[in-house]
């Protein structure tokens, strides 16, 4: 308990004092002979109320962003790339995939994944993944975690930071400072700047370094969120030049490049690895679409979209934002499964740990 207080004991100490000179001001003067110095009991007022005030402000500082968050709903700063590109352009996830051939379990996967089922914007203006962007000087974290397969850190993430309100409850910092991005999953921060996840990853977005063989992250195919997402200030500039992350329902127990781990206990070879690559086929008339629309779903073709984890079928992950166009949920369910197609991506890879590919 003490420990606890022991950063508010200044406050407490001079407030104490505060009060005192008040008590004694009061009691040697009186309360009529004080009505006749205004400005001095002003002061006093003023010197009570704020001393109290001061210290509900530091409290609430480590959660300022969520009490902001909660009144105002807009759950995500714009993510700004000044200076920290979305790993490097020869990156898998930056590699256009619109020319290359099938994968042979196309149709199977595409059949296993309810293709009937409607092709699902996972974000919008009251939903979406939220992110916290900073400067890269925040101190160094205390942290734990229950999973081995977490990064030691060190880590860098705000006592503001945005937890998820959902059950997996990641929590997404992109360090612009040192081009880092630290995800946790099952996150909770536990004191001025601790924090418990069932597991935490970090990227450095300067690098095609996968993770090791075998482990998650807060993605179960031990892949980086943030990269994947469908961002709004992307779409508004036009140009979306990365693959987005989506979710099915039904996985094999098996991965592949450049996804690190998997989330099934299934050996049906008719299911989708982690990691699986797909597109909108090439065929799909898009120019009936808004431009938001257009600019998303020529993405889907260029660049397409990789299996990250278990979730709705054909959901197409992206980041909350109150200036996207509520036409989009709308004309994304106008499209299916079977709009889409499987890729083999394999005969782009250099090197089994690294994201880079072959131009």
């Amino acid at each position: 308990m003490l420990e606890a207080l022991r950063p508010y004991l200044p406050i407490l100490t001079l407030w104490c004092a505060v009060c005192a000179v008040a008590s004694l001001v009061v009691r040697e003067l009186g309360v009529r002979c004080l009505r006749k110095y205004p400005l001095t009991a002003a002061v006093l007022i003023l010197s009570l109320l704020a001393l109290p005030a001061a210290g509900v402000i530091r409290i609430a500082r480590p959660y300022r962003k969520r009490i902001v968050t909660l009144l105002r709903r807009e759950k995500s700063v714009p993510l700004s790339q000044s200076g920290c590109q979305m790993f490097p352009p020869d990156n898998i996830w930056n590699r256009k995939i619109q020319d290359l051939p099938l994968d042979p379990h196309s149709n199977a996967y595409i059949s296993a994944m309810n293709p009937g089922d409607k092709l699902h914007a996972d974000f919008g203006r009251l939903g979406g993944y939220q992110y916290t962007v900073t400067d890269g000087t925040e101190p160094n974290n205390q942290m734990t975690f229950e999973s081995s397969e977490s990064d030691r850190g060190p880590y860098r993430i705000p006592d503001s930071a945005i937890v998820e309100e959902a059950s997996d409850r990641h929590v997404l910092v992109l360090d612009r400072g040192n081009c880092l991005l630290y995800e946790l999953f099952l996150a909770t921060h536990t004191g001025h700047g601790q924090w418990s996840a069932s597991s935490g990853a970090i990227f450095d977005l300067r690098s095609n370094r996968l993770r090791p063989e075998g482990w998650t992250s807060a993605d179960a195919a031990g892949t980086a969120i943030v990269p994947g997402l469908a961002r709004y200030d992307e779409v508004a500039a036009g140009r979306i030049s990365h693959a987005l992350r989506f979710t099915t329902q039904r996985t094999r127990r098996a991965f592949v490049w450049p996804a690190r781990h998997f989330a099934s206990s299934s050996s049906d070879p008719n299911l989708p690895p982690m990691g699986q690559r797909f597109r909108l086929k090439a065929g799909v008339d898009i120019g009936g679409f808004s431009q938001q629309t257009r600019v998303l779903l020529t993405a889907l073709k260029e660049y397409g979209m990789v299996l990250c984890d278990i979730g709705g079928n054909w959901y197409v992950s992206g980041a909350l934002d109150s200036r996207w166009s509520s036409s989009v949920p709308g004309e994304f369910a106008s499209l299916h499964g079977s709009d889409f197609e499987a890729v083999d991506v394999s005969s782009l890879r250099i090197a089994p740990d690294s994201g880079q590919a072959r131009q």
